[in-house]
């Protein structure tokens, strides 16, 4: 075991701070505060004891880090600025640069250090705005008002940790090695100390990804352009050929308006009782889908403070608490909810009154402000641009028409959007408690109490508890269906067409507001009483399905359609999950003995099959390889034209499918043509591709019996073996050579695929421009954090994995472990208890001593 001791004073320092890398914009010097290391201990052998090890901190002020084989940090504090100081200075060393742009980012700097037009590298909640939108977008909505608001708001052990993360941030970038370490952001103007606002405004950025977020350059874009009033017809004929404008409009993606951005973001969460156990506790499955890279992928820690709190799991970077975990007595995860967390309102405006808008009859006036952006110009020199945008008391004017033109305001017309979350200041506060609950009872009370999560649903356990827990409670938009049946315009019907669930109310009307419940933890919202929730004893479970089908014996029906819709089919990786718990619960106990281990949840977890290989491989096979060829005219998935038509033979890719048995693991051969063959035949309606359509009262089983002998499904076909022979793979190529990652030179080859085809275990290249594969972990989504946890006479008994690893940092020791310990399917039984982390044979404990930096 090494032991290091680093003790810190505050000091005062000059910096000069200024434009690097060819820009020769203004230097400024900044005097600010830092900690700065004054003194290094030596080091104590690996496998020795030393006083000062994984036991009590040595003195009133001192944090303890120790850092287990698997590199995760346990911290360990006297109080909650010293624990906040810690997980700050361990982020910050893991993860510097990430963090850096993230805090320059929600700034709303990025034009002043990187130009206006640039976008971030990694891929977040935010999507894949340009600069200067995303700039605007945190200066229009984090003001200081707002800010000061959330800040107040929380109690005083939050604040604290807050605090103490910042400050241990700073005394990590004070202190650092810059020879080797953080490379990609040495000597950079724009990496700088931090104070707790930032810290806020990263939690803020949290708050709105499941609504604003969606719409960054609609908000960004200021005042929307409109035509003249001669240009458009008036009042519902203007309405009525909108409606008909966006009906015909595909560029709409529903799945855009979902925490996460992208179809099959989210996770799988599964939460087993004792009749699926046969023990007296529950067992639990985590494993969100989620960023490999950016601010919003995922840092594994514990985090302890005796008497207090003592909790393991993981937060997004920059975030102080645990966001999915355990504790001695519970274990919860999250899965991106079907719930709305935004609505639309159209408001109407006086003739000739731009800066006006009607409610109930009255003229109000559109707030308006004009915000200024610092940016950064080619030759380096620093421009500014300005841009004005209209508020109301219900939120933001947005600009639609980068959806739809359909959408665009109209001098008669103009769009309001409203975030329940832009409100929602609980949610930390509700993670927090969490963290410290005794018992699963207490978990969902505090779960009622505040109604806080933003944008998911929640799965728990607890010890000595045969209980499991699903609950879509958290903040959402009280919006009945009587009150949008009441209350939806023409134009807004249109808009619930494309996006199902979506409130577009209409904004002259007072009565049409959200309504208010004084249950309801804060205006405009749904009190915890009204939203889903559902206790069973054998099995709860959610793959991103709404709340209708947490479990096949307990549906959940009759909620508001804002809470997401009923009776409607699964996507084939929904209906992968519940035929993989089923199985397990069967096999090989048998009925009545449905004894589902750990280790049997962990093989689950990494299933590779997929669902529509599973289903409908054979019939494929047997309706379309009757044919030797087929001719091909075009991609449906890409729109690529062949002309003239390429006939295709078809046998080589038939003798493939033949022999696959539906699994992508790294060495199967045939995932990547059946994978580029199901996109392109289920770009065609469900009533067309299957014989027998969904029915809700059979919703596991169908849709079912593909429409495999058509004319589309051969060419679908055709079209996949052009589509691998255009990417120079062969049809037989492997999950691995289509799917890989590249870590220091070394090509790391996955398994399990995207959500399309049905694949349990997720792993897509989202974002990458390379058919071969992604290549780097920017371009993938899918399994990032993965726990199973059950409980034992000494504590929790967790086995994790953390895909992308703890630090993105190519000069960290621990960089790229985590990536091949999962590509490996090497789980990492967790050290939780103190003498679990004191055996572990590569511990190594760092005693940091803030000192007068958390004094004040």
């Amino acid at each position: 075991m090494e032991v290091e001791s680093f003790h810190f004073q505050e000091v005062g320092w000059e910096k000069q701070v200024g434009v690097r890398n060819g820009g020769a914009g203004s230097v400024v010097t900044r005097r600010y505060a830092a900690a700065a290391t004054v003194f290094i201990a030596g080091m104590v052998g690996a496998g020795q004891t030393a006083a000062a090890s994984a036991t009590q901190p040595i003195d009133a002020q001192a944090v303890e880090i120790a850092r287990t084989s698997d590199g995760i940090p346990h911290i360990k504090a006297a109080d909650w600025r010293g624990l906040g100081y810690g997980y700050g200075y361990v982020q910050a060393e893991d993860n510097l640069c990430t963090l850096a742009e993230a805090f320059v980012t929600y700034r709303g700097e990025r034009s002043r250090y990187f130009g206006a037009d640039g976008k971030a590298a990694w891929h977040s909640t935010m999507g894949e705005p340009n600069n200067l939108d995303s700039d605007f977008f945190f200066r229009l909505l984090q003001t200081p008002a707002r800010l000061q608001a959330y800040a107040a708001a929380q109690p005083a052990d939050l604040r604290d940790l807050i605090d103490g993360y910042a400050r241990g941030y700073d005394a990590y970038l004070a202190e650092r090695s810059t020879d080797r370490t953080h490379a990609a952001c040495a000597n950079q103007a724009w990496v700088r100390p931090i104070d707790a606002t930032d810290v806020y405004r990263r939690l803020y950025a949290a708050n709105l990804a499941g609504g604003y977020m969606a719409f960054i350059k609609g908000i960004a874009a200021g005042v929307p352009v409109t035509g003249s009033s001669s240009d458009n017809a008036r009042g519902a004929r203007t309405d009525a050929r909108a409606a008909r404008g966006l009906a015909r409009a595909d560029g709409i993606d529903d799945a855009w308006f979902q925490a996460g951005r992208h179809a099959g973001i989210g996770s799988n969460g599964i939460a087993l009782g004792s009749e699926a156990t046969g023990v007296a506790h529950g067992l639990l499955l985590g494993n969100p889908h989620w960023f490999w890279t950016g601010p919003d992928r995922f840092y594994q820690a514990q985090l302890t403070i005796p008497g207090q709190i003592d909790v393991g799991g993981v937060s997004f970077l920059g975030v102080p608490v645990i966001m999915i975990g355990f504790n001695n007595a519970v274990a919860w995860t999250h899965t991106v909810s079907a719930a709305r967390r935004f609505g639309l309102y159209e408001l109407r405006r006086p003739a000739g009154d731009p800066g006006h808008y009607l409610v109930d009859g009255q003229r109000i006036a559109l707030d308006e402000i004009t915000l200024t952006v610092p940016v950064r110009q080619p030759d380096g020199s620093m421009g500014q641009v300005a841009r004005t945008f209209q508020q109301t008391r219900l939120g933001p004017v947005v600009d639609l028409s980068t959806l739809s033109p359909a959408l665009a305001s109209t001098p008669e017309r103009v769009f309001v959007i409203r975030d329940v979350n832009a409100d929602n200041y609980r949610i930390f506060q509700n993670f927090l408690a969490w963290g410290r609950a005794g018992s699963l009872d207490e978990f969902v009370d505090l779960q009622k109490k505040y109604a806080a999560m933003p944008w998911v649903n929640t799965l728990a356990v607890g010890r000595k508890d045969g209980r499991a827990w699903y609950a879509d409670i958290g903040a959402v938009p009280n919006v009945p269906d009587t009150l949008a049946a009441g209350c939806t315009t023409p134009l807004g019907q249109a808009v619930t067409r494309k996006m199902p669930g979506v409130p577009v109310l209409d904004g002259s009307r007072s009565a049409c507001d959200w309504a208010n419940d004084p249950h309801a933890a804060q205006a405009g919202a749904l009190p915890a009483e009204k939203m889903p929730g559902l206790w069973r004893r054998d099995y709860v479970a959610n793959m991103n399905n709404s709340h209708w089908l947490p479990n096949p014996q307990a549906l959940l029906e009759g909620y508001p359609s804002v809470l997401g819709t009923e009776r409607k089919a699964l996507t084939l990786r929904q209906r992968q999950g519940f035929r993989l718990i089923d199985q397990a619960m069967r096999a090989p106990h048998g009925e009545g003995m449905r004894n589902v281990s750990p280790a049997a949840l962990r093989d689950l977890a990494l299933s590779s099959d997929a669902m529509s290989a599973l289903l409908f491989r054979a019939q494929a096979v047997q309706g379309i390889c009757q044919r030797s060829s087929v001719r091909v005219a075009g991609d449906p998935y890409t729109g690529k034209v062949y002309d003239p038509p390429i006939e295709v033979a078809l046998g080589p890719a038939c003798e493939v499918l033949r022999h696959w048995r539906g699994r992508a693991r790294a060495g199967d051969r045939g995932p990547p043509l059946w994978d580029a063959f199901w996109n392109r035949l289920s770009r065609q309606d469900g009533a067309t591709l299957y014989r027998r359509g969904f029915d809700p009262a059979h919703p596991l089983d169908t849709p079912a019996d593909l429409n495999a002998d058509s004319d589309v499904a051969a060419e679908a076909l055709g079209a996949a073996v052009l589509a691998l022979r255009d990417a120079g793979m062969p049809v037989d190529a492997t999950r691995g050579d289509a799917l890989f990652i590249d870590i220091a030179q070394t090509r790391i080859p996955l398994y399990g695929g995207c959500d399309g085809p049905g694949y349990f275990t997720s792993a897509c290249a989202v974002w990458s421009k390379d058919a071969q594969g992604p290549g780097e972990a920017s371009e993938l989504q899918g399994n990032s954090y993965l726990q199973v946890v059950t409980f034992g006479s000494a504590g929790p008994r967790a086995w994790t994995m953390l895909a992308s690893g703890e630090s993105d940092d190519p000069a960290n020791p621990a960089f790229g472990v985590g990536t091949l310990r999962y590509a490996q399917q090497q789980w990492t039984a967790w050290r939780f208890v103190p003498k679990e982390i004191k055996v572990d044979p590569g511990l190594r404990v760092r005693i940091l001593h803030p000192g007068a930096m958390l004094s004040h």
